[in-house]
């Protein structure tokens, strides 16, 4: 039997940063995204050679173990030993189990649209459908989180984890204690596709760690520096502003509040932008742009810029005197998904 899951990434749209921690914890935070038609696939084969074999396709990384109750945590395919120990140690298994694990991702690692968190989400998504646990999406959003940011210490935020499972346009809400609230937000077809038309998502040809970024950004909330703590009470604030424009369809102001998003972000951490970001950014708005921003942590890896549909390609022109690339898209109404074949 074989088991495919897949789960879409994201779109941070407004808010990306309140959901980290220990800001998250002690203020609260709220964020607004969706997931666009770009996935992270996961697929696991049942074996009886009495092996593990975790193949992450994209990478070329592959690594073979005897079948174990616990693997090492090692540097190398973390994020799928990770979920693997998690899945033995919460659900009582017992023995072993053998397979073959194959993963592969629609856009590159470091990409700022939740490529990880979304991966971890879509290993989770396989293993459930084989071993049929009993996991719904608060759970296996919350298991993905666990994995991710606690049991492997990797540093971010927790909305990319809720987006991947949810799927869709979500405003989500972090309350202290970790209390998670997705309010999944009912968007009318027409706005979908404006919004949709007007907007253009760039890769700007750089992969990035965010770990650093988190870092600087964490350590400013935990010794209370003003004005970083200030950008990102606006953030949050703003994230309630871009959900009404959106929902009422006002495209025009929803990108012009993206554009005090980015213009807010940039306070939060030193190393969020770059010289290459901001001449990509700057020649944006002369080509017409109202607003954009570079989505997840900052450094590189995607931006996306709202503008007229009209002169939708004079920004596309303008974005390819750049190394980068535009990259095309839709908005995806589904989460994680998973499935098995004979």
């Amino acid at each position: 039997m074989i088991y495919r899951s897949k789960a879409p990434l994201r779109l941070g749209l407004g808010g990306g940063g309140s959901d980290v921690s220990p800001y998250s914890d002690m203020y609260g935070g709220a964020v607004l995204n969706a997931t666009i038609d770009k996935y992270a696939w996961c697929t696991i084969e049942e074996t009886s050679s009495g092996t593990m074999v975790f193949n992450a396709a994209d990478l070329n990384l592959k690594k073979q173990y005897p079948s174990a109750l616990s693997l090492p945590i090692d540097g190398t395919l973390d994020l799928h030993k990770g979920v693997y120990n998690r899945i033995i140690r919460d659900f009582g298994i017992k023995k072993p189990l053998s397979f073959r694990l194959t993963t592969f991702c629609d856009v590159p690692p470091g990409s700022g649209l939740g490529s990880s968190s979304t991966m971890v989400v879509a290993i989770i998504r396989a293993f459930s459908e084989w071993l049929n646990l009993p996991l719904g999406d608060y759970d296996m959003a919350w298991l993905a989180y666990q994995v991710e940011r606690i049991d492997l210490g990797f540093r971010g935020g927790k909305q990319d984890q809720y987006a991947a499972t949810f799927g869709g346009f979500n405003f989500i809400e972090f309350q202290k204690e970790d209390r998670v609230i997705v309010n999944p937000l009912r968007m009318k077809r027409w706005i979908v596709d404006e919004l949709e038309v007007s907007m253009v998502l760039y890769y700007t040809g750089a992969s990035r760690s965010s770990d650093k970024i988190i870092r600087e950004q964490q350590d400013n909330t935990a010794k209370g520096r003003k004005q970083q703590v200030e950008a990102t009470h606006r953030i949050k604030e703003n994230s309630y502003v871009m959900k009404n424009f959106l929902l009422k369809g006002d495209i025009v102001q929803f990108a012009k509040a993206l554009d005090r998003e980015w213009q807010n972000k940039k306070k939060m951490a030193s190393s969020i932008t770059n010289s290459n970001i901001e001449k990509v950014y700057n020649a944006a708005m002369k080509a017409g742009a109202y607003g954009g921003k570079v989505s997840g942590a900052g450094g590189g890896g995607f931006m996306f810029f709202t503008v007229d549909p009209a002169k939708r390609h004079n920004l596309i022109n303008a974005l390819g005197r750049f190394s980068g690339s535009v990259l095309n898209f839709h908005f995806s109404e589904n989460g994680c998904q998973g499935w098995r074949i004979s």
